[in-house]
């Protein structure tokens, strides 16, 4: 753990700001104390003469982000979203871009200022800290020495998906533009400020960071004053392009994840309020579009103004680092149509993941505690690196100090709780411990998940049973794929009524907390029999052998019976033979994210192969993906099965977990 000697800086108008909380239930679309703080793109730079290094380290962090540059050269980019009470660093090894003699450190921070999924931002802090070390000792390090200036090539046009980005004017005629260049006339910039508030803390070093490739177009075509360009498929990241236009012109930049069946590029995405459509305004002379942000797509057009030039054109991918570690199952490999899925679930890890594992890449970018369980367990599967499904288990505990019973999303400013997350998210520290064996992270997560647990108990268990719920209700989702659940499900209002998914969720996490606890030769968290019979005696229908969806109702639903089934509630064999024929005939493509885990899970674990190959060989599900065209997971199983599909949405690659050859089953042995 590193000790800085750093101060955190930003500049004059953060300086005096006082942090505000943005952790207000109810109230996820706050603004901005002002317009001015947000889309703030703030720069440093200090100039520093270094002795001859055997090892240099570069040790930052940043609030929102950071692109740092040495000599022009862009080495690192982070850190990780987290809370300002629970920061990590990254720890960059910088010995080969340093120069003996005379340096210069340029550094373009980010504060988004939006109360979104994907930063804890609109929170009126900002600023950088950093230290750098040469053979062990500190040679520099942020304070008021640094100069800093505003970017002024960052234009706000519009926004991107739910408060999830801005759309950007990129003005190559702002006198900012090579701030990173040595050579850059800084002698107008003013000196950094010291931030008078201070409360963060730096609790971690961050293990790992973002992969960065140059990608070529696979095809360039230009008709008129349109070029058009195709990466070969979906992918995250910023364009880089040359242009020489007169000076004030603009281009329009486009992107798109698919094109429409006249052969244009579909640049207002199905994921709602994406529309990827930009101006890049010209200086005259040789410019290059710089963008800050990413994007999700697959197709870029450029509409040029007369006279206009466009030179070369890359995609610079950027990703989670990713080295396939395990193979397809033997007894799976022998079927293309088997290799096919496992090859479009691959491939979305391999490109998805950022910092932090994500939803969806566009619309929402969420880092959601009961989808990202599923993923990074996928994740760490595929590769044997923990430290994405580390980073969300400390994440999730972590929004226990602003939510006993934990939040929906980590490490953001958008306050939202759903009721089944955390009682999936309670399973996860087990599944963690049987990866990586560290027995001591067990015991210190098993206190957590007692205390999440703890309130539940206290604040909804009535009977053994969960009701008058003032988090929402999912049950499955998009809401099409209910099969017609008879709960009133009102998004952020109590939902009064028991029902059984939410309480076959809560029986599962009671199994796993006992689990837990037998691990670590412990007694049991608390009996979980009498919550079976509760449910069981609520909820089951001794006639149809099947689930009610609730007490009040006849209704039973495919989703509900796959939970009761899956997660162990089954009262009678007759039950099992139903619902085994439920979804024998109805397969995944009735269920889309929540129920398509645990159908995969119960067939894996009861060792039926066969059954389990039919799941993943349904026309309706990956294989609909596929022949629609992904080549990585959509948010549905299909462009139109849902009002707002993502086209490069991470949650159903976790097929891809019970495709491996490891022996998963005993992964969730209960």
């Amino acid at each position: 753990m590193h000790r800085f000697h750093g101060k955190w800086i930003t500049d004059e108008m953060f300086a005096p700001m006082r942090p505000r909380d943005v952790f207000q239930h109810g109230r996820k679309w706050l603004k901005s104390v002002s317009p001015e703080q947000e889309n703030s793109h703030i720069l440093f730079r200090r100039r520093f003469s270094a002795p001859k290094a055997q090892k240099a380290m570069l040790c930052f962090t940043a609030d929102d982000y950071a692109k740092i540059y040495l000599n022009g050269d862009l080495i690192a980019m982070g850190p990780e979203p987290a809370y300002h009470f629970d920061l990590g660093y990254l720890a960059v090894d910088v010995t080969d871009a340093l120069r003996e003699g005379e340096n210069v450190l340029a550094v373009h921070t980010y504060y988004q200022g939006l109360v979104n999924r994907q930063w804890q931002s609109g929170d009126c802090r900002h600023g950088l800290l950093l230290d750098l070390e040469i053979d062990g000792k500190c040679v520099l390090c942020t304070d008021e020495s640094f100069l800093t200036a505003r970017h002024g090539g960052y234009a706000v046009v519009g926004e991107y998906g739910y408060r999830t980005a801005f759309a950007e004017s990129y003005d190559s005629r702002a006198a900012e533009v090579g701030f990173e260049q040595p050579d850059f006339d800084d002698s107008a910039w003013k000196p950094a400020s010291v931030r008078e508030y201070v409360d963060y803390t730096v609790t971690h070093r961050q293990k790992k960071m973002i992969d960065t490739e140059t990608l070529l177009p696979v095809s360039r075509e230009q008709k008129g004053n349109a070029v058009l360009l195709d990466f070969g498929g979906v992918r995250v990241g910023y364009l880089h392009a040359s242009a020489k236009g007169e000076r004030g012109s603009a281009i329009e930049v486009r992107c798109a994840q698919e094109k429409n069946d006249d052969g244009s590029i579909r640049w207002q995405l199905r994921a709602s309020k994406c529309d990827y459509r930009e101006p890049w305004l010209l200086s005259g002379g040789e410019d290059t579009l710089d963008w800050f942000d990413y994007k999700s797509f697959r197709y870029a057009e450029f509409i040029l103004p007369d006279g206009c030039e466009l030179g070369d054109v890359t995609l610079t991918v950027r990703r989670y680092p990713f080295r396939l570690r395990a193979a397809l199952r033997s007894d799976l490999a022998d079927d293309p149509k088997l290799r096919a899925v496992w090859e479009l679930c691959v491939n979305t890890q391999r490109w998805g993941p950022q910092e932090v594992m994500h939803d969806c890449m566009e619309r929402e970018r969420g880092c959601y505690i009961a989808d990202s369980v599923y993923t990074c367990l996928t994740h760490d599967l595929l590769t044997g690196d923990g430290s994405l499904f580390r980073k969300l288990l400390d994440d999730g505990f972590a929004s226990a100090r602003i939510t006993q019973t934990l939040g929906c999303c980590t490490a953001c400013s958008y306050v939202s709780n759903t009721a089944e997350y955390p009682l999936i998210f309670c399973r996860a520290p087990l599944w963690y411990y049987r990866l990586h064996g560290d027995k001591r992270q067990l015991a210190a997560d098993y206190e957590k998940i007692k205390a999440v647990l703890d309130g539940y108990r206290r604040d909804y268990e009535r009977d053994g049973l969960l009701c008058h719920m003032d988090k929402w209700c999912v049950v499955e989702w998009p809401k099409n794929y209910r099969d017609g659940y008879a709960v009133e499900l009102p998004e952020h209002e109590i939902c009064e009524q028991p029902h059984i998914a939410l309480n076959a969720h809560y029986y599962e996490a009671l199994r796993y907390a006992n689990a837990t606890a037998s691990v670590l030769g412990l007694p049991p968290y608390r009996d979980a029999e009498p919550i079976r019979k509760a449910t069981v005696d609520a909820f089951y229908d001794d006639g149809a052998h099947l689930f009610r969806d609730c007490e009040a109702s006849d209704h039973t639903s495919y989703i509900g019976n796959i939970f009761a089934l899956a997660y162990g509630l089954a009262p009678d064999d007759r039950f099992v033979r139903n619902t085994e024929t439920m979804i024998a005939e109805r397969k995944l493509s009735a269920v889309n994210i929540f129920g398509t885990f645990p159908i995969l899970q119960y067939f894996t674990v009861t060792g039926q192969t066969d059954k389990l190959r039919d799941m993943l060989l349904d026309e309706g599900a990956y294989r609909n993906m596929i022949a629609e065209g992904a080549d990585v997971t959509f948010e549905a199983w299909g462009k139109e099965k849902k009002w707002n599909t993502s086209l490069f949405h991470n949650t159903l690659s976790y097929a891809a977990a019970f495709m491996t050859d490891r022996d998963v089953s005993a992964l969730f042995a209960l």
